[in-house]
């Protein structure tokens, strides 16, 4: 293993994928979907952040419950799923493409 200059163990690097969720060991369809949904959500956070919704407001907005809301703005993206984040987006006027770069799904 490479040293640094006072002679401790350089630590390892892996290059990234360019998916967090896959970097960190999910399978590939796990890793795929958790990416999705992370990106439809960073897409309604902005949506947010940029009209200076309140998260009641946001949550009238989106027709879900304020706790909703909450736990979108904390980026829990297990407790959505990706027809959810879809929609949610479809209400704020949004539309959504996604497309396949590679072998990446981009949002």
């Amino acid at each position: 293993m490479p040293t640094t200059r006072n002679n401790a163990p350089r630590p390892r690097t892996t290059r990234a994928t360019g998916n967090v969720f896959a970097d960190l060991g999910f399978s590939p369809l796990q890793a795929a979907s958790l990416h999705l949904r992370a990106q439809l959500m960073a897409e309604l956070i902005r949506v947010v952040r940029s009209r200076k919704l309140t998260q009641v407001s946001a949550a009238r907005l989106f027709q879900v419950s304020q706790p909703r809301i909450s736990d979108l703005m904390r980026a829990k993206v297990e407790k959505f799923s990706s027809d959810a984040l879809v929609e949610m987006l479809a209400k704020a006027g949004m539309g959504v493409k996604v497309r396949a770069v590679g072998q990446r799904i981009v949002a």
